[in-house]
């Protein structure tokens, strides 16, 4: 490690939300170090050879749409880019397959979307065009909500802004729509079942099922952006945004250490002043100590003494997780031969999610601490969009299953017996193939090599995954907006002086815009 033992700004944690923060604070003239546990940054977006060599799988993350799209790209996107940062965009976003071998599929072109509408229901294609032009409205509001400090003084002109601009009514109904479930919002808005279903799909990805409130937010922006704007990955692989960040951190000056666990934040007088690594070492903060980490692991383990607030430090330590999540990767000699249509090859994403029923009893049985009997499969085909990331004419295969439960009690099939990931997970991975199999027949054959990532194994990857939980904490509704991750801490700032905290568990969540990490270095060091 370099002898700099003081800065202005340490931040814990080399995710990318603490990198953007890091780069915000360094462009303005702050001394930056950065003290990352792994012997690699990047936190949730990774990218690594972990089936063959040749073959660069996503560990999590894999979507770079919100990061292609994000304030704090256009703000520092020239400095990133000098350092290779570069996306590869998917004509064809997301699909869903269903039993009777049909599919339905949302790609950039608006027209071949309508075509699909109009097949399914002509009445479905007029809705979808009316929810497009909703969307330019929404839009500007909405995400300018989720780029405000919750609550603040420009939140509360938004909100009077779009009150002016739109009406009570307008107002009224956004309102609504912030609480309202999937199923409700979809019923409301189409007819078909499958349209319906493919969107909801996008909801399990946030700890919404169907019938959970505030979950129509995140499938209604998936899917009116992915029509709008397109969906782009990584170039090379998600961990392209991760290389950018700290090349640039480090051309401004900024330090990033790796293999640095740190062991406690230091504190004096009720302020935060450092910390001290697990080697013993310690380094001081002179103006911000900075846990890009969760709230179990910020007051559960680095402050053992409680932030001198034992009521709110308890809240804190409640703050629930998400359900748990397994990652699949699979080597393949080629691409999935899907029984609904060739078509489906071309598409980022698959979702093996054919109805609110599948979607509800998946859900139900992984909170009662059972293996579902047929989970949620989020099907992501990177080597459609970028062939770099495999040998020539050999794919990958990016599996999440959605949602599994941390604890297992028992196997809802009936056929698993052990409850420890540890002995299960490769027996669960034959479950999820198998499931593959069944819409894409030959599958299995293709697979030249797979690598397994448990609940256990995630969180063991990151501790910020509790439980396997890759969202850094459930999103519904009372851990949402000036609720993330606790109410009257939503600003990032925590019950010590000069104490904060930045990442998915707090506003506005899990996604890879490194929106908490850029509002924070604002707060911090200016706009």
């Amino acid at each position: 490690m370099a002898a700099t033992t003081t800065f202005d700004a340490v931040i814990i944690g080399a995710g990318h939300n603490g990198l953007a923060t890091a780069v915000h604070l360094a462009k303005r003239g702050w001394s930056v170090g950065v003290f990352e546990a792994k012997g690699e940054a990047g936190g949730a977006v990774k990218t690594r050879e972990v089936t063959l060599p040749g073959f660069r799988h996503d560990l999590a993350a894999m979507n770079l749409s919100m990061f292609a799209g994000s304030p704090f790209l256009r703000e520092h996107g020239e400095g990133l880019s000098r350092h290779g940062l570069a996306f590869a965009p998917a004509a064809h976003c997301f699909a869903s397959v269903f039993p009777d071998k049909s599919w339905f599929g949302v790609s950039k072109d608006p027209a071949l979307t309508m075509a699909r509408l109009n097949a399914l229901d002509p009445g479905d294609a007029e809705a979808w065009d009316a929810m497009m032009q909703r969307f330019g409205k929404d839009a500007p509001h909405i995400f300018g909500l989720l780029g405000n400090v919750m609550p603040s003084w420009a939140t509360a002109r938004l909100i009077w802004k779009a009150w002016r601009e739109n009406g009570t009514a307008w107002t009224l109904d956004m309102l609504r729509f912030l609480t309202m479930p999937t199923r409700t919002w979809a019923d409301a808005h189409f007819r078909n079942d499958k349209v319906k279903a493919t969107l909801a799909a996008w909801g399990m990805h946030l700890d919404f099922p169907p019938d959970v409130s505030g979950g129509a937010l995140f499938p209604y922006l998936e899917s009116m952006a992915d029509q709008a704007f397109g969906m782009v990955i990584g170039q090379g692989g998600a961990d392209t945004m991760i290389k950018a960040l700290t090349g640039y951190l480090k051309e401004l000056g900024g330090e990033v250490h790796l293999n640095a666990p740190v062991a406690e934040v230091m504190h004096s007088a009720g302020n935060a002043s450092g910390i001290r690594l697990a080697d013993g070492r310690t380094i001081t903060a002179r103006r911000a100590v900075i846990a890009n980490v969760t709230p179990r692991v910020l007051f559960g383990t680095l402050l053992p003494g409680g932030s001198g607030n034992p009521a709110v430090d308890e809240k804190f330590r409640a703050f629930r997780p998400g359900p748990g999540t397994m990652m699949v990767h699979l080597a393949l000699d080629g691409l999935p031969d899907w029984s609904a249509g060739k078509e489906l090859q071309d598409f980022a994403y698959v979702h093996i999610a054919p109805d609110f029923a599948y979607m509800n009893r998946a859900y139900g049985q992984a909170m009662d601490g059972l293996l579902p009997e047929a989970p949620v499969l989020v099907v992501g085909q990177p080597t459609t969009v970028d062939a770099s990331r495999a040998p020539e004419g050999k794919h990958i295969l990016w599996i999440q299953v959605r949602v599994l439960p941390k604890h297992v009690k028992g196997d809802a099939a009936g056929e698993i017996s052990d409850r420890h990931w540890g002995a299960i997970k490769e027996a669960y991975a034959d479950r999820v193939v198998s499931i593959l199999e069944h819409h894409a027949p030959g599958t299995r054959g293709k697979v030249l090599a797979r690598a397994v990532f448990s609940p256990d194994d995630l969180e063991e990857e990151n501790a910020c995954l509790v439980g396997g939980d890759n969202l850094s904490g459930s999103h519904q509704l009372d851990q949402n907006f000036l609720f993330r991750p606790v109410a009257g801490y939503s600003r990032y700032r925590m019950p010590m002086g000069r104490l904060y905290m930045c990442g998915a568990a707090t506003w506005p969540g899990a996604g890879t815009g490194a929106g908490s990490g850029y509002l924070l270095g604002k707060m911090l060091g200016g706009a």
